[in-house]
């Protein structure tokens, strides 16, 4: 039984008239006006493309195209977008490079066209570009053409000074290769992009101006489109707070809106939102055997063309419904999702929101029609659909040119070997997770955070700054088509820190046992109530959770005494010394309990620990993951 229906890779998904979030059939394009005053226009745009400039590997380039149903397992399995390499399917979407080839090919035939994004261009990058402070990203975002970009929340990750320098250039005194990381390595030093990043409800709390520009205009021969660019409110929760102090996120509804007149003014009544804050396709639905219907993950372009819907509750479905009824055209991101769908405005008129996944792995081609005398977009003419940046076109040579560039550059410090492991470290689980434990344990066992003779007894680690597998065979920074030591265990620099790419500094920090159990709640409540995020702790920890939802109960709460060596309950009174990341040290991802931790001790940088840790597990001992469970039991 064959699940996979058929598609085209190139579709047009028309937008209804009719409200909800469903996108069906389609329509042709209205023309306003006497003959001759109209102008197709077309924009491209993408968004989370986070420095990937190299061909990403395992989920981090997976496309689902479809779905069969697995006898063996008796249930439905994913149809991914493959090639096959050495007999295995190998995902293969996404590539700076093949991205570029794509974009230019989309362009070819449109003479008025545009190619903008939606955020975390840059932040939590692999190596090639983090280690270079994503100057790559931006040389390579500049050969691709292009013109405007929202910031996200990871345009943030080394402050908002240092994402003023990546619009303006200069070079960083960062110590020719300190920490890892070196500005200006080549002799053309860096010059900035040349587009225009927009930060709209970004300000200065002590003057209410913009750290950059709210709003950029596209003049398509004296057809004008305004862009205006915006993060998402929250930015500040999900930052180091050092990077964004002194700065207000305003609400993105209510800064839109507010540019609306400011744009008119100007004579621009066509409007673009671009802005990092998004919306996660619901399930898609398959039928199996006896008409059993299953949720599956949706196919890339079924949400909302193929039937599909945003859920409930995503962040972007309010934002959209308020936004003006001026505004044409909402381009979304953060969420890392893709959906093209129908969210009227509170006219009722049709309204495209859209994002691209991330990584590179899809864009997203919109055509629509501008009337020359109304000089507004004809709503109903705004088609769009998210296309896959498939790996069989010729790459792009300038971009490979600045990849080659810059893998020569840090081959010596990407090809490092750390030590061994006898089995891929990941990342996923219920609750604890076998990288969540070694990344914890490193932590608490780095010597930096030792201060007047306080030892850590306990480190938590957050789930979502653990980037991706730590894979026993080499993959990272190679060509899939062309594998090398196929299975190796050699845990190398570049794969530890494409782990957790973000350079945080560790912090140690005295917190009570209350705090510690206040700590814990908040992994599923307050912020973290609609998506539970459980910290992942070092050995030595050990609790049990019951209960569901918010009332679930932690009974009981133990940790080892290291005189003794047995597990004893956490006491409320009792100061525990534990150390964490710098971000979450902060309140970040709504952990506001470790607020509370004094005195505060800064020690190295957590990818530092981890790489000092690993070296103790050589050929002779290699680690070895043991099973989940023996510290977070639910």
């Amino acid at each position: 039984m064959s699940f996979v229906r058929s598609r085209r890779l190139v579709g047009v998904l028309a937008v209804a008239m009719a409200a909800g979030v469903g996108i069906a059939g389609s329509s042709s394009p209205s023309m306003a006006g006497p003959k001759g005053s109209t102008l197709d226009i077309q924009i491209l745009s993408f968004n989370d493309f986070h420095g990937n400039l190299e061909a990403p590997s395992g989920s981090s380039a997976r496309v689902t195209i479809g779905h069969r149903w697995d006898a063996a397992a008796n249930k439905p399995v994913d149809v991914n977008l493959v090639e096959v390499v050495d007999g295995k399917d190998v995902d293969v979407a996404g590539g700076v490079e093949y991205l570029a080839t794509h974009l230019r090919n989309a362009r070819a035939g449109h003479a008025n066209s545009v190619t903008v994004a939606a955020g975390d261009i840059i932040g939590a990058s692999p190596l090639l570009s983090a280690a270079f402070h994503d100057e790559p990203t931006i040389e390579a975002m500049n050969a691709l053409g292009l013109e405007a970009t929202a910031v996200g929340n990871h345009e943030f990750d080394e402050g908002y000074l240092e994402l003023q320098r990546m619009q303006n250039g200069g070079c960083l005194d960062d110590g020719d290769g300190l920490n890892n990381q070196n500005s200006c390595a080549t002799p053309a030093g860096f010059s900035g992009a040349n587009f225009q990043m927009l930060a709209a409800n970004v300000k200065y709390a002590s003057n209410g101006k913009t750290i950059l520009p709210s709003y950029w205009i596209k003049n398509f021969n004296g057809a004008k489109i305004g862009f205006i660019g915006m993060t998402l409110k929250g930015t500040p929760t999900i930052v180091t707070a050092a990077g964004v102090a002194g700065l207000e996120f305003t609400d993105e509804v209510v800064t839109a809106n507010a540019l609306v007149p400011v744009l008119r003014e100007q004579g621009v009544k066509a409007i673009v939102v671009l802005i990092h804050q998004g919306g996660t396709p619901a399930p898609q639905k398959v039928s199996g055997p006896n008409n059993t219907s299953y949720n599956v993950n949706p196919t890339y372009d079924y949400t909302c063309g193929g039937g599909g819907t945003i859920q409930a509750g995503s962040p972007i479905l309010p934002i959209a419904a308020d936004l003006d009824p001026q505004i044409d055209l909402i381009i979304s991101g953060h969420t890392h999702q893709p959906y093209v769908c129908n969210v009227p405005d509170r006219d009722g008129q049709p309204r495209l929101v859209t994002s691209a996944s991330s990584f590179g792995r899809l864009f997203t081609e919109t055509n629509l029609t501008f009337d020359r005398q109304t000089q507004d977009i004809v709503r109903a003419s705004v088609t769009g659909s998210n296309m896959i940046v498939t790996r069989k076109v010729p790459k792009a040579v300038d971009e490979t040119s600045i990849i080659n560039t810059y893998k020569t550059l840090i081959a010596p410090v990407a090809n490092r070997e750390l030590g061994r492991i006898t089995a891929t470290l990941t990342r996923s689980s219920v609750a604890e997770s076998t990288l969540g434990d070694f990344i914890a344990d490193a932590q608490v066992n780095d010597p930096s955070v030792i201060t007047d003779s306080k030892v850590p007894v306990v480190a938590f680690m957050n789930p979502g700054g653990i980037r991706t597998d730590l894979l026993f065979a080499r993959t990272v920074g190679q060509d899939p088509a062309n594998p090398l030591e196929a299975t190796d265990g050699i845990v190398r620099y570049e794969e530890a820190f494409n782990v957790q790419p973000f350079n945080n500094y560790l912090v140690s920090m005295d917190m009570t046992g209350a705090e510690i159990r206040s700590l814990l709640a908040q992994q599923w409540s307050g912020g973290n109530a609609l998506s539970v995020k459980f910290l992942q702790v070092s050995a030595g920890l050990h609790y049990t959770v019951t209960g569901s939802g918010l009332a679930r109960v932690i009974d009981p709460l133990t940790i080892k005494d290291p005189v003794t060596n047995t597990y004893v309950d956490v006491n409320d009174a009792t100061v525990y010394r534990i150390v964490t990341n710098n971000f979450l040290a902060e309140g970040g991802d709504n952990f506001t309990a470790f607020r509370n931790g004094t005195p505060r001790y800064f020690g190295g940088l957590d990818i530092d620990g981890f790489a000092k840790y690993m070296e103790q597990f050589t050929a002779a001992k290699p680690y070895a993951p043991a099973p989940v469970g023996n510290r977070i039991t639910q």
